[in-house]
């Protein structure tokens, strides 16, 4: 009984790491470098939030494809040779979409660390 403990702690331990586990070929920047990148007109800039929380703040330069239609309006909205820029409200949500896009052939992902919570 105490070994299958030890199991369920290790585990948990293991799904709870697992998400801040760096996505492979997913780059990571801050807020402070995503602020040079917003200059470049060659990137796209998703913010993966709801209406709702794109419409109270965002930064200009993103578009809102919200994460739960991101798979089916991924492949009309963003084109697969351009690097795509993900924000959401603190990274989690962006992370997820990072890897989606990966799965769904997009090599080029960046996602920005802390989201708009870290943004100034």
């Amino acid at each position: 009984m105490e070994y299958i403990n030890y199991v369920l702690i290790a585990l948990f331990i293991f799904f709870i790491s697992y998400r801040f586990i760096p996505i492979k070929g997913v780059q990571i920047i801050s807020t402070a470098e995503l602020k040079n990148e917003l200059k470049d007109t060659n990137k796209l800039f998703v913010d993966v939030r709801t209406p709702g929380e794109f419409k109270g703040k965002h930064i200009r330069e993103f578009k809102n494809i919200p994460l739960n239609l991101l798979a089916q309006k991924a492949e009309k909205e963003l084109a697969k040779d351009k690097e795509v820029i993900i924000i959401c409200q603190s990274g989690m949500r962006s992370g997820q979409a990072s890897k989606l896009l990966k799965k769904l052939g997009y090599t080029k992902v960046t996602n920005v660390k802390g989201g708009m919570n870290a943004w100034s």
